[in-house]
Parts: C-alpha cells; sequence; structure tokens
C-alpha cells in the first residue's frame, strides 16, 4: 500500500523556519504501531495522519505522533494539517472556510483564510487549560538548576514556575532574562529528577521579548524533542501560567510569542486568550504554515 505524504513549515510564512510537520493522508487502515513507525521514519517533532472523520459532519479525524508515542492534541500539526486541507482544492485567490478536526484530545474547530500569498489559521484549544491534580511542580532553585542557570534567573514581574496541562502537561519556567534563556540547557541528573517529580519531560521557558510579548523555547529530551522550534500546545497551555501571575483581566488579549530563534528557525505564535469573572473561557492560536515537499511512500508491514 502506498501513501500520499506533504511535509510543511509551520508557525512561519516561510521555508525552512518554523516547525516541519509531515502529514500523511488516507491513514484509515494504518495500525498504531505502523503510524508510529512512520513517524520515526519521518524523524520530525511530530508527524499528523488523516483519516475519515467519524462524524461526516466534520473534516477529518486525525492523529499524532512524536518520534516516540502518540499524543492527544498538539498545536503546529493542527495548524499545518487544517491548512492544508483548506487549501488542497481550493484554487486561486482569498477565501475563509472553517475546518473540523476530530483530535484524540476531542474536537478542534479551526478558522482558515488566505488574503494574497499569506495562510493563516486560528484554532480553539480542545481542553481549557487546568492545574494538575496532585501536582507536584518543582520550584526556582530546582528548575534553575535543570536548566543550568542560577536561581535568580528563574522568575520575573510576579511570575513563578507552574505545572499545567490542557491535554500534554508542561512544566513553565518564567526566565529573567534573553541572556539567560539563550544559556539555559536541560541539566542532568536534576532535568530528570524535575521531571519525574512533575511527571512530564517538557519544560516551556518563557521571558518578555525585545520585538513581540514573550520570547519562548521548549525542551523535551525525554519525548524524543530535545528542543522543539514552535510548541502550540505549550503555547496555549501557557494562558493558565499566564493567568497565575497576574498577566492576564477579564476580556480578550492577545499575545505574540517568538520561537525557535535560538534553533536558527524563527517562530512566530499569536495566543488569544478570553478571561470572564477570572477564570479561562477560551484559548486559540494562530499561525501560518508553507508547503515545502510531497510525495508517496510504502505502508510498514
Amino acid at each position: 500500500m502506498k501513501l500520499d505524504f506533504h511535509t510543511c513549515d509551520v508557525f512561519t510564512d516561510r521555508h525552512f523556519a518554523g516547525n516541519p510537520l509531515a502529514i500523511v493522508l488516507g491513514a484509515d487502515e494504518l495500525t498504531t504501531a505502523q503510524m508510529q513507525t512512520l513517524a520515526r521514519e519521518f524523524n520530525l517533532s511530530e508527524t499528523i495522519f488523516v483519516q475519515r472523520p467519524a462524524n461526516p459532519a466534520h473534516t477529518a479525524r486525525v492523529r499524532i505522533f512524536l518520534t516516540m508515542a502518540e499524543i492527544p492534541f498538539a498545536g503546529h500539526p493542527t495548524i499545518g494539517c487544517a491548512i492544508h486541507l483548506a487549501t488542497a482544492n481550493a484554487g486561486p485567490g482569498d477565501f475563509d472556510r472553517e475546518i473540523t478536526l476530530e483530535e484524540e484530545a476531542g474536537l478542534v474547530p479551526v478558522r482558515v483564510w488566505r488574503r494574497g500569498d499569506v495562510t493563516q489559521a486560528e484554532f480553539v484549544a480542545p481542553v481549557i487549560p487546568h492545574e494538575v491534580n496532585g501536582a507536584n511542580p518543582a520550584n526556582a532553585v530546582q528548575i534553575a538548576a535543570a536548566l543550568g542557570l542560577a536561581a535568580e534567573d528563574i522568575g520575573f514581574d510576579g511570575h513563578a514556575p507552574g505545572l499545567w496541562q490542557g491535554g500534554p502537561r508542561f512544566h513553565y519556567a518564567p526566565v529573567a532574562s534573553l541572556a539567560a534563556l539563550a544559556k539555559a540547557r536541560p541539566m542532568e541528573p536534576t532535568w530528570s529528577e524535575v521531571a519525574a517529580q512533575a511527571g512530564t519531560a517538557m519544560m516551556f521557558l518563557y521571558t518578555k521579548g525585545q520585538d513581540c510579548d514573550f520570547r519562548s523555547r521548549m525542551f523535551g529530551p525525554g519525548d524524543g524533542a530535545p528542543e522543539d522550534p514552535a510548541t502550540g500546545s505549550a503555547s496555549a497551555i501557557l494562558a493558565a501560567q499566564l493567568l497565575a501571575s497576574g498577566a492576564l483581566k477579564d476580556g480578550e488579549t492577545r499575545f505574540t510569542l517568538h520561537q525557535g530563534v535560538e534553533m536558527g528557525r524563527p517562530s512566530v505564535i499569536e495566543l488569544i486568550v478570553v478571561v470572564a469573572g477570572g477564570a479561562l473561557q477560551e484559548v486559540r492560536i494562530a499561525g501560518g504554515a508553507v508547503p515545502v515537499s510531497e510525495g508517496r511512500l510504502a505502508a510498514p508491514t
């Protein structure tokens, strides 16, 4: 059996920036093991497999794989896949359409639009970010040691380390400066100790940006992603961290995040948060994608 595939770069408007993604079409007959094999073969941070929807009113069912495991939801596969499906038969000219993806975490509505040469998508996070029950987040001293930083490098303007989830789970490490952000690296054995304590090997670092609201990095060496150039799910869950840090008021607030700069793959992620009565009501993520390659591949036997 042969399968059609496409790759694209997500959270960017140019090739060879942002986060690369593989999209495998017609994946209905693939087993979980076959999908995992193909994800390892592509060896990208994530591969998304497109299947017929369970509900014909929706656009597609999708499953998302890291090189080592399946995950219930991820941002850059959602953006990249929705843009591909919306533009595959769109023809020339501007358009604005709705895509609904059935992901393991739930239904994800995505708006896709094209204006001139720029195609963008915006999705609503399927799970409102929330605290982890029985959470045991690391403190600033532990976080600093896990990143090879000094304790005073952790925290700024009321932002302290946190542990949040919304499908995936992430440790959040506010970093005091761009210099400290650039210096940070996972450091053993403290990194593994912090990951075991929190129940996640993924840590999202952020600090105040110069030409954006926040600059960020995401480390996940235990999940096969030593560093990710753009992490839509972590950017969505960041909403809970920002609310806890006092950075959100009632109403709609928009943030621009730059990630992947230190990797040479700059990415631009838009975070839109709606708060009412001091509680998160809706979280949206927006960004672009550009096609890179396409072809056919053999299904694993």
